[in-house]
């Protein structure tokens, strides 16, 4: 099993940046596939991006290509989510989630953390 705790939300005006991290606990992270997910107000939650264990293989929602992007530290038990030019539909509450099939850490992962708020002002 693997317990995430994010951090680095908060506000940003539109065209910054934040950087949110994901720690793991656990000592089999490298064996988990891991993922971003996020959720605005009164929306459904969706993907945003995922990484598999050995950070070869990336894979990111349409909406966030090229100005988001997923990165992980095994050594640290970290899975990082580097979100630039961020707009204001961005806003969300932003989850980590882990999975040992990278195929699925992309839909429907068997682990969630708790979530950290991420807001970008007009």
């Amino acid at each position: 099993q693997v317990q995430l705790v994010e951090s680095g939300g908060g506000l940003v005006q539109a065209g910054g940046s934040l950087r949110l991290s994901c720690a793991a606990s656990g000592r089999t992270f490298s064996s988990y596939a891991m993922g971003w997910f996020r959720q605005a107000p009164g929306k459904e939650r969706e993907f945003v991006a995922a990484i598999s264990w050995s950070g070869g293989n990336r894979y990111y929602a349409n909406s966030v290509k090229g100005r988001f992007t997923i990165s992980r530290d095994n050594a640290k038990n970290t899975v990082y989510l580097q979100m630039n030019s961020l707009k204001p539909e961005d806003t969300a509450v932003y989850y980590c989630a882990a999975d040992v099939a990278y195929a699925v850490v992309r839909t429907v992962p068997g682990y969630w953390g708790q979530g950290t708020q991420v807001t970008v002002s007009s």
